[in-house]
């Protein structure tokens, strides 16, 4: 039986918060470029690292957009959208998020999907979708609240599962219309209003690849800050059917054993971690 992933918590090193305090350590700065996942970044040589400074202007950044998000190992965190036309300072770029995985302390990488996705909420909440009024931050919660008509607006997060589904040893990997490199990876779909996340685990599957399941087992959650998303993965039975793929979302899927698995996806995702957790459990090596 799986066991949840055993990372160890933002939570040992990252307290969230609303309103900064004095501090005499400089801030991390998690500068997003104006609409993109690209983040600022300290280069050198081994891990990439974020910049820290007692203000944005520091960092050659007219922040449009900065929010507050608490401290790690005590130093004042920030989230900051830089103009697109900014110009980084010579030992600073900016990189594409999904890439850093192994590039960036883990806990760093994380609380950057953070304030990527809080950045990308502040955009796009900026007036009530009841009255059209101009909203304005809660004091109390990560929110912001309509001063005309009350209604409070709460950053978005949207579930979705992922699902490895095990028969006989082996295991279904599925290739998506838009995955490039001939990648597979895992049935995955968005949960919808009315159903538990177990219902949308056996829903997709039928949708996408047309198999029923049994027993349905919890895996672990990532976050997916590309918007919005939440992950969560399960471990599932087959119980019977034979594929057929949906041919949108997908156009081919089969089963796998664990010593020929063909391209999977990269570490960054709960994907990777899922089907290296079957090759390891199963007596496979994992794939490229």
């Amino acid at each position: 039986m799986p066991q949840p992933q055993s990372r160890e918590s933002i939570y040992k090193r990252y307290v969230p918060a609303l309103v900064a305090e004095s501090s005499d350590k400089p801030a991390y700065w998690f500068v997003f470029l104006a609409g993109t996942d690209r983040l600022l970044l300290k280069e050198g040589a081994g891990l990439l690292a974020v910049p820290a400074a007692a203000a944005a202007e520091e960092l050659g950044v007219a922040a449009s957009r900065s929010l507050y998000l608490g401290t790690l190992d005590g130093s004042p965190c920030y989230a900051a959208e830089a103009p697109k036309e900014t110009q980084p300072l010579p030992g600073t770029d900016f990189f594409p998020l999904r890439p850093l995985y192994e590039r960036m302390d883990e806990d760093l990488f994380h609380l950057a999907g953070r304030a990527l996705q809080m950045l990308a909420w502040d955009d796009t909440h900026r007036f009530c979708g009841r009255c059209g009024s101009t909203l304005t931050l809660a004091d109390k919660d990560r929110a912001k609240v309509c001063p005309n008509c009350g209604l409070s607006h709460y950053p978005r997060i949207s579930p979705a599962v992922i699902t490895a589904i095990l028969k006989d040893g082996r295991i279904l990997l599925a290739h998506a219309a838009h995955f490039q490199n001939d990648m597979y990876g895992l049935i995955a779909g968005f949960a919808e209003p009315g159903e538990t996340l177990e219902d949308c685990v056996r829903r997709e599957t039928m949708e996408e690849v047309g198999i029923a399941l049994g027993e349905i087992r919890y895996f672990g959650s990532q976050q997916w800050p590309f918007p919005h998303s939440l992950m969560i993965g399960f471990i599932a039975e087959y119980a019977g059917g034979e594929i057929e793929v949906d041919g949108e979302e997908i156009a081919h899927a089969a089963w796998f054993g664990p010593g020929e698995l063909p391209n999977i996806p990269p570490k960054v995702s709960i994907a990777r971690k899922m089907i290296d957790w079957y090759a390891e459990e199963y007596g496979g090596t994992g794939g490229a």
